[in-house]
């Protein structure tokens, strides 16, 4: 069988059956949610930039934001056939990339995402089972539908498998 590679760019969203594995490249403040349905082997990823559509006024892209693009992942999951009740996350990212000295929530981005996610997540009664959060580097990960596996790869803090 052979296994569809995906890459989901920036403000993306994309769900997929088995055999599939999801990829994104370089996740600094951004964040990476990987959905799974065990029973189905169907999985979803979302690359989200920012955390609310609302502070923004040209906000068409609604994979762009955590409080739109999260439903839009589970939607297109259960067009797949996927279950709610049995849909867990694995989030990988919201790095602080760059020391400012002002302490402007403006500038917090990486942790907005991470709180904006997990308050989306908790909405759609979505578990969160792992996570790699926070931090000053960025991630690639590459997320795998025949087990559910995220691998998180680091520059400096090697491959972190969750």
């Amino acid at each position: 069988m052979t296994v569809c590679i995906t890459k989901i760019g920036i403000a993306e969203v994309r769900a997929e059956r088995d055999p599939a594995v999801l990829v994104t490249l370089g996740l600094g403040s951004c964040v990476g949610v990987c959905l799974y349905d065990r029973s189905k082997k169907i999985i979803g990823m979302a690359h989200i930039m920012l955390p609310s559509s609302i502070e923004i006024k040209n906000n068409s892209n609604k994979a762009k934001f955590a409080d739109t693009a999260i439903e839009m992942l589970i939607d297109e999951m259960l067009e797949l056939g996927a279950n709610r009740s049995l849909i867990t996350a694995k989030i990988a990212g919201g790095a602080q990339m760059f020391n400012f000295k002002s302490a402007n929530d403006l500038m917090r981005i990486g942790e907005r995402n991470i709180e904006a996610v997990k308050r989306e997540l908790k909405r759609h009664r979505v578990k969160i089972v792992a996570q790699d959060v926070g931090g000053n580097y960025g991630r690639t990960i590459e997320f795998y539908s025949e087990n559910g596996m995220l691998s998180v790869k680091t520059i400096g803090h090697g491959i972190r498998v969750i």
